[in-house]
């Protein structure tokens, strides 16, 4: 006799079938292979574009090329992702701080670096080492995995992501607690069509800007997947272009 949840999907129609058929097999391999033949395919075609990158960096401030901090991954694992270097050499990063574009300590290569995420290029290798994905939840500040709950700690089921789908959908736009609900939505619905999906619209976020494609939480299709906690904060964040994580 089948198990149960093989005789409730099998009532399911052919097409629900085939779209759960293809997130499984995503999850249990694809996914992870994508990453890989995707990151080391570009970090050989980028290598030319990314030493120039570092030579700047290093040409124009003082300080290390690269910039690293401790996150949670998947399942709240603890690793080191890394960045171009945007700010001044020598300054001591607060995990907590945002910074906005604007700010003072960051310098004028690192304002384009991060307009146009270019600073976020060398997490490629933390998707080669398996820290990371080429789509998922950003990763988090361990502080912050320590204190989620039940429904909020869904995001680290899976491997936080060079973009994710908050990122296509205003990212810092948006409220916190909105950004939580697109990864938790993300990471019950994943497979390949969303990944293409949220890969193509990140190049169309990275010409036309976060602002002009910020979409409420409670407007798209993927709010049928989450039921916003009454403790959910989904305010509109004020526009604050380039607001970050040092």
């Amino acid at each position: 006799m089948c198990p149960p949840e093989i005789r409730e999907r099998a009532n399911l129609p052919a097409r629900r079938l085939a779209t759960a058929a293809s997130r499984g097999l995503w999850a249990l391999g694809g996914k992870r292979a994508f990453d890989v033949l995707v990151s080391l395919a570009l970090l050989l075609v980028l290598s030319p574009f990314l030493l120039l990158i570092a030579a700047l960096v290093k040409a124009t401030s003082r300080g290390p090329v690269f910039f690293s901090q401790g996150r949670a991954g998947r399942d709240g694992k603890l690793f080191r992702v890394y960045k171009f270097r945007t700010m001044l050499g020598g300054r001591r990063p607060d995990p907590k701080e945002l910074v906005p574009l604007d700010h003072p300590e960051i310098t004028p290569l690192g304002r384009v670096l991060r307009r146009t995420k270019i600073d976020e290029l060398p997490q490629l290798y933390n998707v080669l080492r398996g820290d990371m994905s080429l789509v998922g939840p950003r990763p988090t500040l361990p502080d912050q995995a320590a204190a989620y709950d039940a429904l909020r700690r869904q995001r680290l089921l899976v491997r936080p992501g060079v973009t994710g789908l908050a990122q296509v959908n205003g990212n810092s736009m948006t409220a916190w607690d909105e950004r939580i609900l697109y990864d938790i939505a993300y990471v019950r619905r994943c497979g390949l069509v969303m990944d293409l999906g949220i890969l193509l619209r990140t190049l169309a976020v990275l010409v036309l800007g976060e602002q002009r494609m910020t979409r409420p939480f409670e407007t798209t299709r993927y709010a049928r997947y989450v039921t916003p906690p009454s403790d959910f904060s989904l305010r509109a964040v004020p526009a604050s272009p380039g607001r970050t994580h040092s």
